[in-house]
């Protein structure tokens, strides 16, 4: 597969600026990384609406809520470990519980955050956002989703998380396609297992899908851009035409897209399935890729997954 190459943070800051233009009411907020995360860019432009707070997330997210009481649309944005790890506890109370217009944006989310290492590597920022009651959790499959993913956002009251990588991603979506919120998108069909993915695992299951190909079997891929609201139809519905599902994410299979789907089949069509990601333990320092392909979370990786799961179903 040919696939272009962008990345989703500089989507981001330039979606931010377009906003910017056409919206006054458009604040955005960085705690001391804008230049990784883009909002430099918004910075740049606007800097009368942007505010650095220096390394201080939990102040951030407080100052967030107070700029959204009087009547700001606020973007905050961090790396994942810093946005949800150290401002969990103003999050939940002064943004979730009131229910404020703020939308965390958090860069760096996932193992492939790279040489960072385990303490930069956050991969147990959804399962924490998604816990949270009002809190709406969304995780862009390349550069074109993003930037229909931070309009959407833009445009509805309340608070939303949204993860992104520090990688590049394969745009495996075209920028006329539309973002359906709470829905997943069947980027692949298929009859024998249904892979269902969120943010860079979607492109590496796509792959997958093409070695199995040749092998014969015939694999449905799903796009799970929204992580809550969960799309419940689409899952049952890859249960039912399916052999089983296997979900890949770039997060810890608990509490991650794994465990939202599993919720799903237990109370409305229990069925066979497998979760695939980081398996409970933290990353450790190397590329991106390369780590990928050591935690298995690559096509080959997920391939052989795939294969063992049929195996097993067949037996």
């Amino acid at each position: 597969m040919k696939w272009e190459f962008e990345s989703p943070r500089k989507a981001y800051g330039e979606t931010l600026i377009e906003l910017g233009r056409e919206r006054e009411d458009i604040v955005v907020m960085d705690a001391d990384l804008s230049t990784s995360t883009k909002t430099a860019m918004f910075g740049k432009e606007f800097p009368e609406r942007f505010f650095n707070v220096g390394l201080q997330e939990q102040n951030m997210m407080g100052i967030a809520a107070g700029l959204a009481r009087s009547g700001k649309t606020v973007f905050a944005s961090s790396f994942a470990v810093f946005a949800t790890g150290r401002a969990y506890d103003q999050i939940r109370q002064s943004i979730a519980y009131p229910k404020l217009n703020v939308k965390i944006v958090a860069t760096h989310g996932g193992v492939t955050v790279g040489e960072d290492g385990a303490s930069h590597q956050m991969i147990e920022d959804i399962g924490l956002m998604c816990g949270l009651p009002n809190m709406r959790v969304i995780v862009p499959v390349d550069s074109n989703e993003v930037r229909r993913v931070i309009r959407f956002v833009a445009s509805e009251e309340g608070p939303f998380y949204v993860r992104l990588t520090r990688t590049a991603l394969p745009n495996i979506t075209s920028e006329e396609d539309e973002f359906a919120f709470g829905k997943g998108t069947v980027m692949r069909d298929g009859d024998d297992v249904t892979i269902i993915a969120t943010g860079i695992e979607v492109s590496y299951a796509l792959l997958t899908a093409e070695i199995l190909k040749k092998e014969g079997i015939d694999v449905r891929v799903i796009n799970m851009s929204t992580i809550k609201p969960i799309d419940k139809d689409i899952i049952v519905k890859a249960a039912r035409e399916t052999s089983g599902i296997i979900t890949a994410e770039d997060h810890n299979i608990y509490n991650g897209l794994g465990s939202r789907v599993a919720e799903v089949l237990a109370e409305n069509y229990p069925a066979r399935m497998r979760r695939h990601g980081m398996m409970d333990v933290f990353g450790r320092s190397g590329r991106w890729d390369a780590l990928l392909k050591h935690y298995g979370m690559d096509e080959e990786g997920i391939a052989k997954v795939v294969r063992d799961f049929l195996k097993e179903v067949r037996a």
